[in-house]
């Protein structure tokens, strides 16, 4: 067993990063710059933040407001080396890290 960093962001799916789809900049900077572990894209039905605003699907109306959730883990040391282009990417509050245990291969 060995400690990893599991991280866990929360966004929408219409949100942007300089008229790029954010969720595709974060995925493409984790997966093809810092080749970190284990990231999947969750698509939520129904979500709220901060503001309460709720999002939902809607089969009456097409939405890209969406909650998405990316998580990933990895080497506490790589994640710490992601983290601060992480937090310039994502609005504060969105991003949770946690220590967990991996029985992954050394």
């Amino acid at each position: 067993m060995k400690t990893i960093s599991m991280v866990r962001i929360y966004i929408k799916e219409g949100d942007k990063l300089e008229g790029h789809s954010l969720m595709q900049e974060i995925f493409s900077l984790l997966h093809d710059e810092h080749r970190v572990h284990g990231v999947t894209v969750f698509r939520g039905i129904a979500g709220f933040g901060a503001k309460g605003t709720v999002h939902s699907a809607d089969l009456l109306r097409m939405t890209v407001h969406l909650p998405l959730v990316l998580e990933f883990f990895d080497e506490p040391a790589t994640i710490d080396a992601v983290m601060p282009l992480l937090q310039k990417m994502v609005p504060p509050g969105h991003i949770v890290r946690w220590q967990a245990m991996c029985d992954c291969a050394e």
